[in-house]
């Protein structure tokens, strides 16, 4: 079942994020648009809710269980940023809007670019770690817990990934190309 309602709460996200659009956009109701856009927390509340039932009614912690606290980290810690991204290119794409701005490509700028990305990955694993943890605390020490401490690995695991990409763009900051220069006409010594 928390299989199913992980899926549910992924296809709700995009379709409560594709209503969310067609009113700002379509029907010209930036209000309505909000409202519905403010609904996409209340999936992640749904889930957690039914993963706890499911916890409390005695079922074993497992794969299930790690996967919807990492999905509620995720979304919480990165649903905001997803639909500025998806709203800038639908609204550039379809309806006249100003283009994506672009990351930048070089150096210092790229780098606090990179940290900024690699923050919010790291937010959602704390996130889905304290989640992770709470469920531990939840079934207590009679419970089988190991899949959970596994998803806490896991996420760590995404932590030191996102601190070693950031830490290569500040350490080996990509520099920008020198702009190409006309070759110089070589004169001969040859008399002509």
């Amino acid at each position: 079942m928390i299989v199913a309602l992980i899926i549910a709460c992924e296809v709700g996200f995009w379709v409560l994020l594709a209503i969310g659009l067609g009113l700002r956009y379509l029907a010209k109701m930036p209000k309505a648009s909000v409202a519905v856009l403010l609904c996409e927390p209340l999936l992640e509340l749904v889930l957690f809710v039914a993963t706890a039932i499911d916890l409390k009614n005695g079922a074993e912690p497992d794969f299930k269980h790690g996967l919807a606290a990492v999905y509620i980290g995720f979304s919480v810690a990165l649903g905001h940023q997803t639909i500025s991204w998806v709203d800038a290119r639908v609204a550039h794409r379809f309806f006249g809007g100003p283009p994506p701005v672009k990351p930048p490509k070089y150096g210092t700028a790229r780098a606090v670019h990179e940290w900024k990305t690699a923050l919010r990955w790291m937010l959602a694993s704390v996130i889905a770690i304290v989640l992770l943890q709470g469920a531990v605390w939840y079934v207590g020490d009679d419970g089988e817990i190991g899949s959970l401490r596994e998803w806490q690995t896991r996420m760590l695991f995404v932590i030191g990934i996102n601190a070693v990409i950031a830490m290569s763009y500040t350490l080996w900051p990509k520099r920008e190309p020198e702009p190409k220069r006309a070759p110089e006409r070589v004169r001969s010594s040859l008399p002509e």
